[in-house]
């Protein structure tokens, strides 16, 4: 693996946000699946780095960086960045990286939608946390939120959950094995606050689809759904549900889940970038301010 350079240093950014105006074309191309992995040093500094198997130096410069970064930058003085190969900012929107070091975790929230006129205004309900302090969100308290972001004026929240599997939907220790919609299903049923059977918590939402993807040898259950306002039949319908998408990675023995909502009616708008805010849901490995979910139970500050 080779290190890119754009002199005689290497090229390290902190986070994608951080890269040069002009690099962002290029950027894109490297943090491609095939063409680029991350790698986190110990300082917590993440590294872009190509996987050209024939590096020209020993420093590891490819022959094949240098010339995706001079067509890049060439064709950046000439075109627009936005009019290069369909991706612009009208499209994409502005993302900035969010990193939870003491759950270790990462994700990516939009701040702006150029196209729609939107400027999101966060504001962080509630700041990182350890598994054991946490706020529960059902009576068992299972499931737990470690940290969550909330835009009022648009009616977006984001929120990451920790709990561990349910026997009853995941029964196999083996997670090669499970369902995607048993995945969702064991994480919808300890996300009721009242205390309601699992049939009823499963009858307040409905799953719309389910499926599993492996990133960078991790495996991760993507799924979207809609949350009723009661699980109880004995509560008139209402046609304003909020709408989920979610991503679910597992990690010694906890279900680690990013939710991202809105209002149905909201969908078509948000949708897209609530999607590429799920799909960018990341373990990554702990550092010393690591706390494992089953470390201390009885201690809450």
């Amino acid at each position: 693996m080779a290190t890119l350079f754009l002199s005689s240093t290497p090229t390290i950014f902190k986070s994608p946000s951080q890269s040069p105006p002009h690099l962002l074309f290029f950027r894109n191309q490297i943090n491609s699946p095939v063409f680029q992995k991350k790698c986190k040093s110990k300082s917590g500094i993440v590294v872009y780095s190509c996987l050209s198997p024939t590096p020209t130096s020993e420093f590891g410069v490819c022959k094949r960086d240098l010339l995706l970064f001079g067509l890049s930058t060439s064709m950046t003085l000439i075109f627009p960045v936005n009019a290069i190969a369909g991706i612009g900012a009208e499209e994409e929107g502005k993302m900035l990286e969010f990193i939870d070091d003491v759950n270790a975790y990462s994700y990516s929230y939009p701040m702006k939608l150029p196209s729609k006129k939107i400027a999101f205004k966060w504001v962080e309900s509630r700041k990182p946390e350890r598994y054991s302090s946490a706020a529960p969100l059902s009576p068992n308290a299972r499931l737990r939120i470690v940290s969550e972001r909330v835009d009022f004026m648009d009616n977006v929240i984001l929120s990451v959950t920790i709990g561990p599997p349910n026997p009853d939907f995941l029964k196999s220790k083996d997670k090669s094995t499970w369902n995607p919609k048993d995945v969702a299903d064991s994480v919808l049923s300890d996300k009721s606050a009242l205390r309601v059977t699992s049939t009823q918590k499963l009858a307040e939402s409905s799953i719309l689809d389910a499926q599993s993807n492996e990133v960078d040898g991790e495996r991760y259950w993507f799924y979207e759904y809609l949350v009723r306002k009661s699980p109880t039949k004995t509560a008139a319908e209402s046609n304003n549900y909020r709408q989920y998408v979610a991503s679910t990675a597992e990690r010694d023995g906890f279900l680690y889940t990013l939710n991202a909502s809105t209002l149905s009616k909201q969908w078509d708008v948000m949708g897209p970038i609530l999607k590429r805010t799920a799909n960018s849901f990341r373990l990554l490995p702990p550092t010393d301010s690591y706390v494992p979910p089953d470390k201390d139970p009885w201690r809450f500050w």
